[in-house]
């Protein structure tokens, strides 16, 4: 039932190409990544760059192709836009601070019934909890007994609706049979229509007993969302995915790959960067972490110590010897971790797959 919402969503494409197209320039017709670039716009690049701190990546790479191909706008347009994202931050405003009846008498005041009710609903949206966000809550055991009987489509739908982390604790877990068909679903996923997340919640609602509140449509799952979830998959979880992705959808696998931070892109980083986060690292991990790598990433971690920290590594990596794989690559997730922790101060930068562009982390 679940699945027929989802596919049932697809094929309804087809009808909606068959509706006219509407005048651009009445600013009635503009959609909502529209009139959010307009607004940005006005603001002017310096308080535009205030507003980009606060969205997420892929909010980000939205806006900005919008205000890329937005072109010429009318002044009813701007004028529109303005008013309607004034209108839309006093409802945000009077709601959360007086509540929905206050807010309510407000604005019919101020902009008349009809007006009011727009703004109360648009706003009400927003401040709804995400759907399914009873899993958050749940025990562990009692989500994974449930997500391991549905098909890979409704948990790939559910996970994108969790954080990475716990999204990662259970593609862990699922049956090896789910778990690829799960990061090819997560991966493809876009966008999600109400009517299809609301079937699905139903399900869950009855085995939960929980009422989940549907979202508008969302962005969900997409390459950035796998990439972020598997960083938090253990490493032989995350070998044994990928080689498996990579025999059923090797372009799929490149592209997750290409979005995520592992141990082996240490070999990308620049000196002053792999000098930075060595710092951080105790010795002794640095000594589990190079037991199994190559010549080469050995080289970079010796030529960024100092003589005598270099010379110690080295001889610890000669008396160290039964480590088991398991140690190994927890202490290259720990490195690993300590690089993502100078993620947020911008300390370190790294320049994935051989591109001329550097991202900084």
């Amino acid at each position: 039932m679940a699945e027929n919402a989802l596919a049932n969503q697809t094929a309804n494409k087809s009808k909606q190409d068959a509706v006219p197209a509407k005048d651009k320039t009445d600013f009635r017709n503009l959609d909502p990544k529209q009139k959010a670039a307009i607004v940005v716009v006005s603001l002017g690049a310096d308080r535009a760059s205030q507003i980009y701190k606060y969205l997420n990546e892929q909010d980000i790479e939205d806006l900005t192709y919008e205000v890329a191909k937005m072109g010429k706008t009318t002044n009813s347009q701007v004028e529109g836009a303005l008013d309607e994202f004034y209108k839309l931050c006093l409802t945000h405003k009077m709601m959360t601070d007086g509540g929905l009846d206050y807010a309510r008498n407000v604005l019919e005041k101020a902009f008349g019934e009809t007006t009011a009710r727009s703004l109360l609903e648009k706003v009400s949206k927003t401040l709804q909890s995400r759907p399914f966000n009873f899993f958050m809550k749940g025990d562990p055991k009692a989500l994974l007994s449930l997500l391991q009987h549905e098909r890979p489509q409704v948990i790939a739908l559910i996970m994108s609706y969790m954080d990475p982390e716990q999204a990662a604790r259970v593609l862990e877990q699922l049956p090896e049979s789910k778990r690829i068909p799960t990061v090819e679903g997560m991966a493809k996923m876009d966008r999600v229509s109400p009517e299809a997340i609301a079937i699905v919640e139903e399900e869950m609602k009855r085995k939960f007993a929980t009422i989940i509140t549907s979202e508008d449509n969302m962005n969900l799952g997409g390459v950035d969302y796998v990439a972020d979830v598997m960083n938090h998959v253990d490493r032989s979880n995350e070998k044994r995915i990928f080689d498996e992705l990579d025999k059923r959808n090797p372009e799929l696998s490149k592209s997750i790959r290409d979005k995520m931070f592992v141990f082996e892109n240490i070999l990308d980083m620049d000196d002053r960067s792999v000098q930075r986060f060595i710092r951080d690292c105790d010795a002794k991990d640095i000594v589990y972490a190079l037991k199994s790598a190559s010549d080469e990433m050995q080289q970079i971690f010796f030529t960024n110590m100092s003589k005598r920290m270099a010379e110690t590594v080295r001889a610890d990596l000669e008396i160290t010897t039964n480590v088991r794989m398991k140690d190994v690559e927890e202490a290259q997730q720990r490195i690993v971790n300590i690089i993502r922790r100078l993620e947020d101060a911008g300390e370190v930068i790294i320049n994935k797959g051989g591109e001329d562009d550097n991202i900084f982390i």
